[in-house]
C-alpha cells in the first residue's frame, strides 16, 4: 500500500500493520466497500498467489465484475471475466461455489450485452427498467448488502435481485417508473406478481438447499436514466401470500 494511504480512514486496524492483508480484504467486502477491496487485493495478489489470496482475488473481482455490469461498463467487465477464467485453476473450490459463480458471471455478461442493445435499440421502458435495477443494486451495496444474484430465472418467473444482509437472504423486486403521473410503481406488485415471486423464491431456496432466514423487499424508483435525483424507496419485509406448495417460510 502507498505510504500516503491513511488506514484510519478505512476503518481497518492501524496498530502493528502497515499494509492490508487478505483478512482486511474480506472485511472491506463485508462492508460493501468493493472498490477499496479490489485495489487492496490486486496489490496483494501481485506478490502472493497462494490459496487464500487467490480466493480473495476471485470473489472480490467477481463482485467488481457485477458492479461494472450494473454501471454499464461491459468492456471492463469482459476483461475481468477473462482474468477470472485464467485464475480459476488456482482458486480453492471444493464445494464448487466458485465454479458456479464463474458460470453465473458468464450468464450475467450475456444479459449485460442484451441490456446494452436494449438501451441502444429497445423500447424506452426496457431501458428504464434495466437502469432502475442497476440503481437498486448499487443502493443495496451502499447499504452493506452483498449481491448474490441479479435477474435470476425460474422458468418464466424471475427475481430481480437476490442479496444477503447479515444472516438473512433478501429477495428484491424492483419497480421503476418515469413519473407518478399514472400510477405508483408499488401498485405493479399485484397479487399475481406476488404469487409468481413466491413460487420463484421457493424454487431458489429448494434448488440451493437453503434453510436460513429470508425476507422479501420491494424497491421503487421514480426517474429516468441520466436524471440527477431519482426517488428511491426501500420497503423491507413486504408480505407475500402463503406458499402455494411445500416449504416453510422463515421470515426474519
Amino acid at each position: 500500500m502507498d505510504s500516503s494511504t491513511n488506514l484510519a480512514s478505512t476503518g481497518l486496524p492501524t496498530q502493528k500493520k502497515d499494509i492490508m492483508d487478505v483478512k482486511d480484504v474480506f472485511e472491506l467486502r463485508s462492508q460493501g466497500r468493493l472498490e477499496e477491496a479490489y485495489v487492496a487485493i490486486r496489490r496483494i495478489y501481485a506478490n502472493d498467489k497462494g490459496p487464500r489470496a487467490s480466493l480473495a482475488m476471485f470473489w472480490t473481482a467477481r463482485d467488481i465484475l457485477l458492479k461494472r455490469l450494473a454501471e454499464g461498463k461491459t468492456d471492463e467487465a469482459k476483461r475481468i471475466l477473462a482474468a477470472l477464467e485464467r485464475m480459476m485453476p488456482n482458486v480453492p473450490d471444493k464445494e464448487g461455489r466458485a465454479g458456479r459463480a464463474l458460470a453465473n458471471c458468464r450468464d450475467r455478461m450475456a444479459v449485460g450485452g442484451n441490456n446494452e442493445r436494449q438501451r441502444a435499440e429497445g423500447p424506452e421502458h426496457l431501458h428504464t427498467g434495466a437502469w432502475g435495477e442497476g440503481l437498486a443494486a448499487a443502493y443495496l451495496r451502499e447499504k452493506g448488502y452483498i449481491i448474490l444474484e441479479r435477474d435470476w430465472h425460474s422458468g418464466h418467473r424471475d427475481i430481480d435481485i437476490i442479496a444477503a444482509q447479515d444472516e438473512t437472504i433478501v429477495f428484491v423486486e424492483v419497480k421503476t417508473r418515469s413519473s407518478r403521473d399514472f400510477a405508483d410503481p408499488l401498485l405493479a406488485v399485484n397479487l399475481q406478481k406476488q404469487r409468481n415471486l413466491q413460487l420463484a423464491i421457493n424454487h431458489f431456496l429448494k434448488s440451493k438447499h437453503i434453510s436460513m432466514a429470508y425476507r422479501f423487499d420491494v424497491i421503487t424508483i421514480v426517474g429516468t436514466p441520466g436524471c440527477s435525483n431519482p426517488e428511491v424507496e426501500h420497503i423491507e419485509d413486504f408480505r407475500l401470500p402463503p406458499p402455494l406448495y411445500g416449504g416453510g417460510r422463515r421470515w426474519r
